[in-house]
């Protein structure tokens, strides 16, 4: 009878199970009562999160710099691509827009600044002489 009441007893069954595979039941099946242990664990575990926050973080950093790596990549062939193709799309291709206009802007407005500047700004003449006969006022 004894072994009827094991088989349905889960803890028992628990127990049995973790002896056969040689070590004793993990410690949150059997909580301790003991703070300084429980104070141990939680060192422990708190250990066990920075190490795998500072994991986190360094596979963070490397996906970032992949990724910038990749762009610089793809910024510098699309830069040869257009150089080689002298700035016009091959035949049968649409022309697609600059992909460096948009990130060109302050260049592209200082350029027009300049010219307006230089197209408002009259061409310097030659002084003119002053007219014979009439007096300088002297203030």
């Amino acid at each position: 009878m004894s072994t009827e009441n094991k088989a349905q007893d889960p803890l028992e069954f628990m127990r049995s199970m973790w002896s056969k595979m040689g070590f004793s039941l993990p410690g949150m099946v059997t909580p301790t009562l003991d703070v300084d242990e429980l104070d141990k664990r939680i060192a422990d575990m708190k250990a066990v999160e920075n190490w795998l926050k500072m994991n986190l973080n360094s596979l963070q950093m490397a996906t970032q710099g992949l990724e910038m790596q990749r762009a610089t990549i793809a910024t510098m062939q699309a830069m040869s691509k257009i150089a080689s193709e002298g700035g016009t799309p091959a035949e049968g291709q649409a022309a697609q827009p600059n992909p460096f206009a948009s990130g060109m802007w302050p260049w592209n407005l200082m350029q027009q600044a300049t010219e307006a500047k230089a197209a408002a700004t009259p061409a310097p003449t030659a002084p003119a002489a002053p007219a014979k006969g009439k007096p300088k006022e002297s203030k």
